[in-house]
This record gives structure tokens, sequence and C-alpha cells, in this order.
């Protein structure tokens, strides 16, 4: 962590992969990350810690599954949500987005149970910024 401002715009400008998020910054024992994204993401879920999701840039969409049936909440720029612990989703952006998220630190990309994850996710529980 550094005692300065962090830009979120230079973070971003930082690193070209997709799926692949970035921790900007902690918070007591959650970690600020900002990813790349687009296409498709995989079903995943996280059992023990919800996950928040806020659209930097583009639009953003999460499928969710959930006792009532299969549902998908779409983000534009500005808008915020949070998955609940225990639910299965799978995020992606029919087109280039930039995001941010807040968990906890050591929560890996592709959740406690997942789908195979594809040669463009990466499977991380976070990248330094560099």
């Amino acid at each position: 962590m550094t005692d300065e401002p962090i830009s979120l715009a230079a973070a971003l400008a930082s690193f070209t992969e997709q799926w692949s998020p970035r921790i900007v910054t902690t918070v007591n024992d959650y970690d600020v990350r900002v990813a790349k994204v687009g296409g498709d993401h995989v079903w995943h879920v996280h059992d023990d810690t919800d996950e928040f999701f806020l659209v930097l840039d583009g639009e953003f969409h999460i499928s969710l599954r959930e006792p009532a049936g299969e549902r998908t909440v779409s983000l534009a720029k500005g808008s915020v949500f949070t998955v609940p612990r225990g639910t299965e989703h799978k995020p992606y952006a029919p087109v280039p987005a930039e995001i941010l998220l807040f968990e906890p630190t050591g929560t890996l990309s592709v959740g406690d149970r997942h789908d195979e994850v594809p040669a463009h996710v990466d499977a991380t529980t976070g990248h330094a910024l560099t």
C-alpha cells in the first residue's frame, strides 16, 4: 500500500490484460481491485464472501443462478451491484469495460467452485500494480 493518492485511470492504463485484476489499495482486510473485462468470465461461486462490483466505464452484466431461477443484472457506467456469498454467477461484458471490485484479500477471481477456466480468464488473487 502506498501513502500517495492512486489514479484509477493511471492504474487501468498500466496493463492491457482482460479478466486479470490489479490491486490498487487495501482497506483493512479487503482489496480494492480494478480490471479490464470483455467477453465471458466463468460460472463460479464465492462460498464465504460477497463480491462488490462498480462499473467505471462501459457496460457490464452478471448472470445469477438463484433459488427462483436464473436472471441477469445489467450495469451501466457508475452502477454498483453486490453478488451475495454462495450465489453462482458469471460476469460478462459485451464490449470491453472497466470495473472496480471490493473483496477480502486472497479471494480468488474464479471463486471457490467454478467451471473450467478458459485461457482468457486469469485465476488470481489479484496482481500488484507495476
